[in-house]
C-alpha cells in the first residue's frame, strides 16, 4: 500500500500536475494540503475520473486538506483538529481507509516569529499531540501525514544557520515535533534515510530546486502497529521541476 503526501499549493491551479503525477505513480492513498479552494470548487470529477474517491475540508484562498483513495472507501472520522471549537482554519482531516486511520495535516507556518502566528502554531501542536495520544491509546494502526512546517534536525535543511530565527526551525517548534514523536510514533522517511539529505520542499526563489537547496518539512508518522510494516519510501523530486508545479514535492511510503 503506497501512501503519499503532497502540498499541492492550489489544487485548481496545479490540477494538471496532480493528474499527471497520479497517472504516473498511482499511489493508493494521497493526502493533499493547501488546496486553496472552497469545498464547492474542488475538482471532484477530475479526481474521480483519475480513479480516486476523495473527501476534503476546503477553505477559500487559504489552507484546505483532502484525502484521496484509489478504489477504496473513505470513512471520515474528524473534520478539523479537536480541541478548539473557535479554530476555523481547514488544516486537519482524519479518516479510515482500508482499516488504517489516516490523519491529513497542514500545520501552521508560524511566521513571523515571535508573534500571534507562532503562538497559534504551538497551540496547534499541543492539540495535535493530544489527538495523537488518543490514537496511541486506542491501539489502532494510524498514520499522521502531511506538511508539518518543521525541520526536525539540522539534516533537514540545506543551511541550518539561515533558519535559526524561522518558525520552522525554532527550538520550541522542533521540541513540539519531538515530543509528538516520543509518544511512540516513527518518523518514516528518517527511519529509511537515517543519515541522508532528503528534501520535500524547494523555494521558488534563488534557483533553490536547481541548487538542491531544500527542506524536509513533509512527514509521515507511523503508530507502533505500522513500524515493522514500513517497506520503502522516497520523494518524487522530479515533479518539482515540472512546469507550473508546487514548491513541494510529492513524498511517499509503502507499507506491507
Amino acid at each position: 500500500m503506497r501512501i503519499a503526501t503532497y502540498n499541492i499549493n492550489g489544487i485548481n491551479a496545479r490540477l494538471p500536475v496532480l493528474l499527471q503525477w497520479l497517472e504516473e505513480e498511482k499511489p493508493d492513498v494521497v493526502c493533499l494540503q493547501e488546496l486553496k479552494s472552497p469545498d464547492e470548487k474542488i475538482p471532484k470529477k477530475a479526481i474521480e475520473d483519475a480513479g480516486y474517491n476523495a473527501i476534503w475540508h476546503g477553505q477559500k484562498r487559504w489552507n484546505g486538506v483532502a484525502i484521496l483513495a484509489k478504489g477504496m472507501e473513505i470513512k471520515e472520522l474528524e473534520r478539523g483538529l479537536p480541541g478548539d471549537p473557535d479554530d476555523v482554519q481547514s488544516r486537519y482531516l482524519e479518516a479510515v481507509v482500508n482499516e488504517l486511520v489516516i490523519g491529513c495535516i497542514y500545520l501552521p507556518n508560524g511566521n513571523p516569529a515571535p508573534g500571534p502566528k507562532l503562538e497559534y502554531k504551538l497551540r496547534w501542536y499541543e492539540r495535535l499531540t493530544a489527538r495523537a495520544a488518543e490514537l496511541i491509546e486506542y491501539e489502532v494502526p494510524a498514520i499522521l501525514v502531511g506538511d508539518y512546517n518543521v525541520m526536525p534536525t539540522e539534516l533537514d535543511t540545506y543551511k541550518p544557520e539561515k533558519y535559526k530565527n524561522d518558525a520552522l526551525f525554532l527550538p520550541e517548534v522542533r521540541e513540539a515535533f519531538h515530543n509528538l514523536v516520543a509518544q511512540g510514533w516513527t518518523d518514516a522517511l528518517r527511519k529509511l534515510y537515517p543519515g541522508e539529505e532528503i528534501y520535500t520542499f524547494y523555494d521558488y526563489f534563488r534557483n533553490a530546486y536547481g541548487r538542491n537547496a531544500g527542506l524536509r518539512i513533509d512527514h509521515f508518522l507511523l503508530s507502533p502497529h505500522l513500524n515493522k510494516k514500513l517497506v520503502s519510501g522516497g520523494v518524487d523530486k522530479h515533479v518539482r521541476g515540472w512546469e507550473k508545479t508546487s514548491d513541494h514535492c510529492p513524498a511517499w511510503i509503502e507499507l506491507k
